[in-house]
């Protein structure tokens, strides 16, 4: 079956943000730009694929919608899965290709470069969903993070644009609380992350088939090599 997604400028997109803002977020489960962090993480969880059961049920928040009819789940399921195809395409794509199709759950203000305040909280309802898909597979994340130390930065600055702050830089210390400039320069850092997780987790799921030392015959057996002579007066002499 091929595959859609939302384009730019999709009306399907405002029907998404109705059914999560009508569905979801009262019961304290996704919008769009939670949603987004969330599939992201989704979509590069270490391991096997996560299926749509398991990550469809936590979108909704304390209570699950219960549908008018078959057609209504039917057409949420749709939804759903055209923002999970969304997601995924951006993953796939070089940063460098990236254009409006890839940011339609996106929010910047108009002119992002202008002077704003230090309380606009740039990023933070996408690293939020991001670590909640994280969790889905919370072992597997810090088995990858123990091999691979860019991975953990990468949770660090995911967290940062959650929390509003940076580790402390000293034992002890306060943490600090990021500027408007650290969360812009971290939230257009994203792409090139999640890509390069992207690529990493297709590494980590192709067989490793591990090399075989070839055996050794016995001296008196015929030498592999041919010459009709023993091993042992050949090439095992």
């Amino acid at each position: 079956m091929r595959k859609d997604w939302f384009r730019a400028e999709d009306d399907r997109v405002d029907e998404l943000d109705r059914l999560l803002e009508q569905r979801a977020v009262p019961f304290g489960g996704f919008g769009l730009e939670a949603l987004d962090g969330y599939l992201s993480a989704v979509l590069l969880a270490p391991g096997g694929d996560i299926g749509f059961a398991e990550w469809s049920a936590l979108i909704w928040g304390k209570h699950p919608p219960r549908w008018e009819s078959e057609r209504d789940e039917a057409e949420a399921t749709a939804l759903l899965m055209l923002a999970h195809e969304t997601v995924a395409r951006r993953l796939r794509t070089p940063p460098g290709e990236h254009n409006a199709e890839h940011a339609v759950f996106w929010w910047l203000p108009d002119d992002p470069e202008a002077e704003q305040g230090d309380e606009l909280e740039i990023g933070a309802v996408w690293a939020g969903g991001f670590l909640e898909g994280m969790a889905l597979r919370d072992e597997a994340w810090d088995a990858w993070i123990a091999e691979e130390e860019w991975i953990g930065e990468i949770e660090d600055h995911v967290t940062a644009l959650a929390i509003g702050s940076l580790p402390p830089l000293e034992e002890g210390a306060e943490p600090v609380d990021l500027s408007y400039r650290e969360r812009l320069e971290i939230y257009f850092s994203l792409p090139d992350m999640l890509h390069d997780l992207h690529l990493h987790r297709i590494e980590s799921l192709i067989p490793r088939t591990p090399v075989r030392r070839a055996a050794i015959p016995e001296r008196n057996d015929p030498c592999p090599c041919g010459s009709g002579k023993k091993y042992k007066k050949c090439c095992g002499a």
